[in-house]
């Protein structure tokens, strides 16, 4: 069951997007989102959140574009001030990882009008270092990831763009633009409006960043980017890449081992649904739901359409499996946006978590089985290649309709199961702890890399127990907008004793540790094994 514990956790940021009263523009109708991280190494998941603005706002600065929670044994407290993130302008999304490999986490926040680089000061600060460090863009930057790409233990940056827009009337004369949705005026866009393609940037490993989109391959043509991850779909020990884009074709960038990409959407079958037609990605999620040892995806798309899970078969081939799988049809009423693979219930099985909100308003004045707000969504991974949707049996605040947006995983709490933040369009912010997802067993890892980056991210993360082995990788970025809790988490079911866990590190090193106990946080250090504390 989860229950909203926000208020009296602390977390009360009233999300700036969208402007209540009014129809809102394009820009203030895809929300924000936000992470989890640890960035003063205490132990506890801090929360970042991304905020939005107004265009009146926007045109005299903006409002803050992150507000930072410290986690302090589950009560939060606003440090955004004196953690010195006082950049103002408008804030989009978030991704998480330690780009200079100092041991504390810094954050990149994508934006509209301009995105920032935040390096941690290791004293509870930050310092905002875009532009020295060679990362900073004007262009609407939506979603965002960390990952070696080069394997060279430095984590590179790869950072999704959305569209050019430079008036609040969203061009509406644009040619090609479509202003009406089932008979409503709504505002222009993406249709008909210019996309941005996106970029990548090579950690040079003295604190800067190289632009190599052109050389490394990454041929984007200018399509309207939402959500991008890296992640190792082939499993040959180096990380690819996937974007999803909205109303165009997705992008599989595949790693060539050399410093470059080749681009094989069309080619791996997950750039289109399995009908053969582009959907609206909006938000990502990345997991190996059927224990096959490859990482699938889901994708979330628009409403009246249905969102899509692309089963990961191997060699790089995907099959759209959103229908026999049970995920099709209970999303088609809705808008999906903020998505995560997590094990809920600890039961061995990676769940789905699918937050939901309509981006027109005037969406309620028509009887199309259509609204505005909107609940959000949990589906019971059955073990069997199947889901089954169980909102209603949680039940509680998952039901109550709001317009949400990204969607972050991560046990805030370290009781032994995953929480979620959920960011609402123009309101409060949903932290939903997670009661009695620990009566099954659980382990989780957070690990530390020391020739590979300081985070691992791009380790693979092999569990058996019990007769059954489950998979897991450390992604920074994803969902919508959002970046997960870095640790790995496992449920483990009635299984108390661990036979082993396989960490295949960044860098290409493998290491196995056997006879572990079940229900703790355990520390890996590469090359030196289980430790008391990172």
């Amino acid at each position: 069951m989860f229950v909203d514990v926000a208020q009296k956790a602390g977390i009360t940021l009233m999300n700036v997007d969208g402007v209540a009263g009014r129809k809102p523009t394009l820009l203030e109708s895809v929300g924000n989102g936000a992470g989890f991280l640890d960035y003063d190494n205490d132990g506890d998941e801090d929360l970042l959140i991304a905020n939005g603005s107004t265009w009146e706002t926007f045109k005299n600065g903006g409002d803050l574009m992150a507000v930072l929670y410290r986690n302090d044994a589950g009560k939060f407290t606003d440090v955004t001030r004196q953690a010195g993130l006082d950049r103002r302008g408008w804030g989009m999304g978030v991704c998480v990882a330690d780009y200079d490999n100092d041991g504390y986490r810094d954050f990149y926040v994508t934006a509209y009008g301009s995105s920032a680089l935040y390096k941690n000061n290791r004293n509870g600060t930050f310092r905002e270092v875009s532009e020295t460090a060679g990362v900073r863009d004007t262009r609407w930057s939506t979603g965002c990831s960390f990952g070696d790409y080069d394997r060279d233990g430095n984590l590179d940056l790869y950072v999704a763009n959305y569209l050019k827009l430079d008036a609040p009337d969203n061009r509406t004369n644009a040619p090609g633009c479509q202003t009406q949705y089932m008979g409503l005026n709504v505002f222009c866009g993406p249709i008909g409006l210019q996309g941005e393609p996106d970029a990548l940037y090579r950690n040079n490993g003295d604190g800067t960043f190289s632009d190599v989109t052109k050389a490394a391959g990454i041929k984007d043509p200018g399509y309207y980017g939402f959500a991008a991850v890296f992640s190792d779909l082939d499993n040959d020990g180096w990380p690819d890449i996937y974007v999803a884009n909205d109303s165009v074709p997705n992008l599989l960038f595949h790693n060539n081992k050399n410093g470059t990409f080749s681009e094989m959407g069309l080619l791996s079958g997950t750039a289109l649904g399995g009908n053969g037609k582009a959907q609206a990605g909006m938000g990502l999620a990345v997991g190996d739901y059927d224990g096959n040892g490859f990482q699938d995806l889901f994708v979330t798309n628009f409403a009246q359409d249905n969102n899509t899970l692309y089963q990961n078969i191997g060699d790089m081939v995907f099959n759209d499996v959103s229908s026999t799988s049970g995920l099709a049809a209970p999303s088609i009423p809705y808008l999906g946006w903020g998505t995560a693979f997590a094990d809920l219930d600890n039961d061995g099985f990676e769940d789905l978590l699918v937050a939901y909100g309509h981006i027109y308003p005037g969406i309620d004045s028509l009887k199309a089985g259509q609204r505005f707000l909107q609940p959000k969504q949990v589906f019971r991974n059955m073990g069997n290649g199947r889901f089954s949707e169980i909102t209603r049996a949680l039940g509680g605040d998952l039901l109550r309709p709001r317009s949400a947006r990204g969607t972050a995983v991560g046990d805030y709490d370290n009781d032994g199961d995953i929480d979620a933040i959920a960011i609402n369009l123009n309101d409060r912010p949903n932290l939903y702890q997670n009661v009695g997802g620990n009566k099954n067993h659980w382990i989780s890892l957070r690990l530390e890399g020391t020739k590979s980056n300081r985070d691992a991210i791009g380790a693979r993360v092999v569990l058996r127990a019990g007769g059954k082995t489950q998979l897991r990788e450390i992604i920074s970025g994803g969902s919508y907008l959002s970046s997960n809790d870095l640790r790995v988490h496992f449920g483990l079911g009635d299984v108390t004793s661990i036979e082993s866990v396989q960490v295949q590190w960044p860098g290409g090193k493998n290491e196995e540790f056997t006879n572990m106990e079940a229900d703790r946080i355990l520390y890996v250090r590469e090359g030196a094994g289980i430790v008391p504390r990172l």
